[in-house]
């Protein structure tokens, strides 16, 4: 058995990273950029007016109460004119005259006179002008040929608006990884519109991880349910071989019983072992594997909590190296349940999470953490995690937290002045 840090080096070295594929925008939410962004313009693309009101020649600064002539309207989407050195009625957005400089806001102004068509002739100023006043410059939000988003960010909303502000239609994005899913045990039922037959149970892992890999931004190739026969499992695994899989992943037999077969399977298919047995709770029992065509294979014991946390914390590095992602950020937050974790293994301990009345994030642990339970999971808000040497943890000790969804950050409730906790909206 060897420790979590261990495990991990050694699955990871495994997964190779993912070609790349040009990507419409309006598809890239949630898809990993391939490479750096490089800026095709600046933005703004001219210099514009920040409000309505009267572009002028600044260059010299322009007193208050000093009087101005006003000549013609630049609306937002008009072409470059020029002014003659007379003030232009201007419109938020519009692109500022050739020879002005400035803008001073409509109602900081007094009107003095009107064309007959109703448009202003003269006008005075009640604030002093200087150069630049209320213009949005050429490339003040960014420099042409600037990098914009580099490579292994995760495309969101807010950089759909600044590719589409720049005028970028394609991007390039990582492929993919497509993951193949095998749950073994003849104890379980897959359609949950069938009753159950005696003995068996609903099979809950093979549709959270469906969800969860395609919440990660993975291609679920397949998810079949075996029973626990080492023929029916050697099968589905060729089959995600030949289906040219990036990752296969499956649950249960994997332990050291009489009927935990995955291992055997494994070596039947000349598959090269390189763990098995990793000092973490729960999931000790996990297996990582590879096929001759390199197919790495993890295979996780099927107690749900230990499918819970082989894929937060096994599956989506895997995932993040193949699509040239670094690690995730770390979160800290207080302990409020008092610990006394076994030395020597790493604890995945399900919390739910609040901000105190001074602004510190705490964590509360679960009374009921054993790896059967799924309603606390479904409760919770993060994982704390408690390392190998963690010793006693009293109440207040600074705790590692980790998200239960990788594509967001912890979510964080608010707490009453009581303390207790109330859920964030």
């Amino acid at each position: 058995m060897i420790d979590y840090a261990q495990a991990l080096q050694r699955m990871l070295a495994q997964m190779l990273p993912l070609a790349s594929e040009s990507c419409a925008l309006g598809d890239a939410i949630g898809r990993v950029l391939a490479a750096d962004i490089v800026s095709p313009m600046a933005l703004p693309s001219f210099d514009h007016a920040a409000m309505d009101g009267y572009a002028l020649d600044a260059h010299e600064p322009r007193a208050a109460g000093s009087e101005h002539e006003v000549r013609g309207s630049q609306a937002a989407g008009d072409c470059t004119r020029t002014s003659s050195g007379a003030a232009t009625e201007i419109m938020t957005g519009a692109r500022l005259p050739a020879d002005l400089d400035a803008v001073i806001a409509v109602e900081r102004t007094a009107l003095l006179a009107s064309h007959a068509d109703g448009s202003p002739a003269r006008i005075r100023l009640l604030d002093s002008l200087s150069s630049g006043g209320n213009v949005r410059h050429l490339g003040a939000d960014v420099a042409r040929d600037a990098v914009v988003i580099v490579a292994g960010t995760c495309i969101e909303t807010s950089h759909i608006m600044l590719l589409a502000a720049l005028g970028v239609a394609n991007i390039e994005v990582v492929r993919k990884p497509r993951v193949a899913i095998v749950c073994t045990g003849s104890e379980l039922q897959s359609d949950p519109a069938q009753r159950l037959a005696d003995g068996h149970i609903h099979n809950s892992n093979g549709p959270y991880l469906v969800a969860a890999l395609l919440a990660a931004g993975a291609e679920v190739l397949s998810n079949e349910t075996v029973d626990d026969t080492e023929h029916h499992y050697t099968r589905a695994v060729e089959r995600a071989a030949a289906a040219c899989a990036d990752l296969l992943v499956s649950t249960g037999a994997v332990s050291m019983g009489r009927h935990d077969f995955v291992p055997g399977a494994l070596q039947q298919l000349g598959a090269e072992l390189l763990f098995h047995g990793v000092a973490i709770r729960p999931g000790r029992p996990l297996l990582c594997a590879r096929l001759a065509n390199r197919l790495p294979i993890l295979a996780l014991p099927g107690t749900p909590m230990a499918v819970a946390v082989g894929l937060r914390f096994f599956i989506v590095p895997a995932l993040r190296r193949m699509a040239g992602q670094g690690s995730e950020p770390s979160w800290h937050a207080m302990l409020e349940t008092p610990q006394q974790p076994r030395p020597g293994l790493r604890h995945f301990l399900r919390a739910t999470l609040h901000q105190d009345i001074d602004g510190r994030l705490r964590a509360t642990l679960s009374g009921q953490q054993q790896p059967f339970r799924i309603r606390p999971f479904a409760d919770a808000d993060a994982w704390v995690v408690l390392p190998e040497d963690a010793g006693d943890c009293v109440a207040g000790t600074r705790v590692e937290i980790v998200s239960l969804d990788p594509r967001v950050s912890p979510p964080i409730g608010t707490a009453d002045s009581s303390g207790h906790r109330r859920a964030s909206s």
